[in-house]
């Protein structure tokens, strides 16, 4: 059953934030003094997010929300990046992935999962055009002709539901409409970087209407293989993705239909082998992050698809939706684990590992029903269903690189993931200045994790114990296969989980422009699975809880030029399901449970009107997290220098410290002056910067895996006119290239992943 290889090719005084904010400000300034002022002062439009489920203004919802749309979603998009490019664009939240651009992973408030199996959860949850998308792959999808982004931050378990104990990632592509129009845009960048989009809708008939967006996005090789493995050139890409959606919309009804598909053909995440100088985090003398040296295979390729129905029947009083989506993927990656080309078995390369991970059927779907009050009255509510199944295998292999990256193990698994849930949700207008909501949800969610074939020729796994006879076990498993019979009931589990989560809040107005709210709320992720293999022992984590509180301010100002967002939290985490991977003993991933975990913190989000011709926007976010479990302790790394303290076992104590990838501080801020000329026409600059406090890589803590803080900044000027419909900028992106690492791989030496280097580019848009 080998898969087939055959590839088509604390805060610190002076933020560098903040340095690089005051030192813009006052040549932008000056520059606005000098034009021409406007008739009409400028003014923030009003944001329409739909965090409850309905369409409402940002200002209105007791929800700590952040958006991003518009002008800076195509900035941030400049550089042909993938979704990874929204970390910290907004408050608290952290993306990273060790897959690259195929696996992100989330994390709002510090509360993530740095779990890299293809089965597993994360308690982020991300929603694209009401679907939520479930397996880690589908969260990859690119972003193209969206509308807005909405990050929800905190617990919202009752209107949306199963694993979202942290918050919500919430993507809207724009609906057709009657009106005929559409965009077209080309970029060209640095390493023969392409990045192409188009999208175009309008009326079929007086009912019908529709809308077809597309990608494609390619990069040359830009890192140079120095190693003898069978790939010269690595880090480049081809991605292409379409969105085709049709609208009716009838008297006392509307039906949306949508499809889309992906495909990406490129290189996986490149772990760099030992590029940590030993006791410290700094990069290796002589580090240059255009080569690398390796001998193993790496390649990934993915497809995806879907489609969804998202239908609303006007009942006079009330509103009645149906939302039905499905979606699959089949995606195979390869990647040279340990970094390095030989020789082998030395103290800086205990051992070669290269393996794959490959998702070759899948299919997910989700179907909700939901009745909606539109009362005039104080009380209005919402109530319905939800369905989910998943149904997939998961490919996990192994290769011998020093005999020619022969195939030394493989398993396959199947999981299958149902759950229901009935929810709803009240709100009542206590008082002109009051208002309270509240919300409900009883959810079941049941897993099964069969494996259906295992076998290796190097690794046996220990928790097979007296089993560890390999060729007996496959025999057995043969001729268990070959009888119909249930596989080994040591590489097998099932979870059954039932939960209730609520939510309450009020919201009071100050006056017309300032809105106060508090909240609480709970929420859950359920219980995950890992089968026995050669890297992994069988493990079953329970369901983890949590319970927050927020309270916050939501302000409109200086005659509408200037809004501020702001909230305070705290949240404990019962049972957090965490992953420990560690080379010193064993080298197994394991999955395991803290008893408890508790975060605090504030965001802070900014946009004012400086001048009519420049919009300043600030956004900042404090997240302290700690882990609170006494007796946990994991493996530590095989060369790393651990500072924690060790238990009786030669493990590490992780009690106190931070959780993994969970900064303390982000800080974003954008910057556009324009300067108006004749004919509609108008000269912009728009800057944007992204920073991050170090990040604990782990579990553990040590000196090498502990990640820099990082300032990333991009920076794009441009030409506008004919009012704005046509744009040519100059982009570059990371534009100081300052590199850090972003993630490592703890089990064999010490390697790392980086982020992006410096971009430059050019980008021409037309809208009509």
């Amino acid at each position: 059953m080998s898969p087939n290889r055959t590839f088509r090719r604390r805060f610190p005084v002076a933020h560098p934030l903040f340095v690089a904010l005051a030192a813009l400000l006052p040549s932008v300034v000056m520059a606005q003094d000098a034009t021409t002022a406007q008739k009409e002062a400028a003014t923030l439009d009003a944001v329409k997010v739909t965090a409850a489920r309905k369409v409402e203004n940002i200002q209105d919802v007791p929800v700590s929300i952040s958006t991003v749309s518009g002008e800076k979603l195509d900035a941030l998009a400049s550089g042909g990046t993938d979704v990874r490019y929204l970390s910290g664009r907004v408050p608290s939240l952290n993306i990273e992935s060790s897959f690259g651009r195929a696996f992100p992973r989330f994390y709002i408030r510090g509360y993530g999962n740095t779990d890299f199996r293809l089965n597993t959860s994360q308690p982020v949850s991300l929603v694209y055009d009401d679907v939520v998308q479930e397996n880690p792959i589908l969260k990859g999808f690119p972003i193209f002709d969206v509308d807005q982004v909405e990050v929800l931050r905190g617990p919202q378990g009752s209107l949306f539901g199963r694993n979202t104990p942290a918050g919500v990632v919430k993507f809207d592509s724009v609906r057709p409409t009657q009106e005929f129009n559409g965009y077209g845009k080309v970029g060209y960048g640095s390493d023969n970087l392409w990045n192409v989009e188009a999208a175009v809708g309008g009326a079929l008939s007086a009912r019908w209407s529709a809308r077809v967006s597309a990608l494609y996005q390619r990069r040359d090789d830009w890192v140079k293989n120095t190693g003898t493995g069978p790939n010269d050139g690595l880090e480049g890409y081809d991605e292409s993705a379409v969105r085709v959606q049709f609208l009716y919309e009838g008297d006392n009804f509307e039906a949306l239909l949508g499809a889309h598909k992906r495909h990406l053909n490129g290189t996986a995440r490149l772990f760099r082998g030992n590029i940590f100088k030993k006791g410290s985090n700094d990069f290796v003398p002589g580090f240059d992050e255009n080569k690398v040296s390796i001998d193993g295979l790496n390649h990934s390729e993915l497809d995806s698809s879907g489609a969804n129905a998202r239908l609303s029947w006007d009942l006079g009083n009330y509103k009645l939706s149906s939302i039905t989506g499905y979606e699959t993927v089949d995606t195979f990656s390869v990647g040279d684990i340990d970094g390095t080309s030989g020789p082998y078995f030395t103290a800086e390369v205990p051992f070669a590992s290269e393996t794959a991970d490959g998702i070759p059927k899948h299919s997910q779907w989700t179907q909700e029903l939901r009745l909606e009050s539109l009362s005039d009255g104080p009380l209005n509510w919402q109530a319905g269903l939800f369905y989910f199944k998943e149904d997939y295998d998961v490919d996990s292999v192994s290769y011998d690189t020093t005999n020619g990256s022969k195939q030394d193990g493989f398993q396959r698994i199947n999981q299958t993931n149902d759950a229901w849930a009935v929810f709803g949700g009240a709100t009542f207008q206590a008082t002109d200045k009051l208002e309270l909501r509240a919300g409900v949800r009883y959810t079941v969610d049941k897993k099964d994790l069969t494996v259906k074939d295992y076998w290796n020729t190097g690794f046996a796994p220990c928790v097979l114990a007296a089993k560890c006879d390999l060729a007996g076990l496959l025999a057995a498993q043969q001729a268990a296969f070959a009888a119909g019979d249930a596989v080994d009931p040591y590489l097998s589990a099932s979870t059954k989980d039932k939960k209730f989560n609520w939510d309450a809040s009020a919201t009071y107005a100050v006056n017309d422009d300032v809105n106060v709210y508090g909240r609480v709320a709970t929420g859950f992720r359920g219980s995950s699975i890992q089968s026995a293999g050669a890297f992994n022992e069988k493990t079953v984590a329970e369901p983890e809880t949590v319970l927050s509180f927020e309270a916050g301010v939501k302000a409109d100002f200086w005659d509408n030029r200037a809004r501020l967002n702001a909230s305070v939290y705290h949240y404990r985490v019962k049972d957090q399901q965490l992953t420990a991977v560690g080379g010193s003993t064993g080298n197994a991933n394991i999955l395991l449970n803290a008893d408890k975990s508790v975060g605090k913190g504030f965001e802070l989000d900014l946009q004012a009107y400086l001048t009519d011709n420049l919009l300043v926007t600030l956004g900042s976010g404090y997240n302290h997290t700690e882990i609170k479990d006494a007796d946990l302790s994991v493996a530590g790394c095989m060369s790393c220098t651990v500072t924690n303290p060790l238990d009786g076992n030669g493990k590490v104590l992780i009690n106190g410290n931070s959780l993994p990838q969970a900064p303390e501080w982000t800080h974003n801020m954008t910057a556009r002056w324009s300067l108006p000329l004749a004919d509609g026409a108008q000269f912009y600059v728009f800057t944007d910067w992204v920073y991050r406090s170090e990040v604990n890589f782990f579990l553990y803590e040590s000196k090498e895996f502990t990640g820099k803080s990082l300032l990333e900044g991009g920076l794009r000027v441009g030409y506008q006119w004919n009012d704005g419909d046509y744009d040519v900028a100059l982009y570059g992106r990371n534009i100081t290239n300052q590199i850090r690492a972003t993630g490592g791989i703890d089990f064999n030496n010490l390697t790392g992943f980086i982020n992006e280097p410096r971009l430059w580019g050019v980008e021409f848009k037309a809208n009509f």
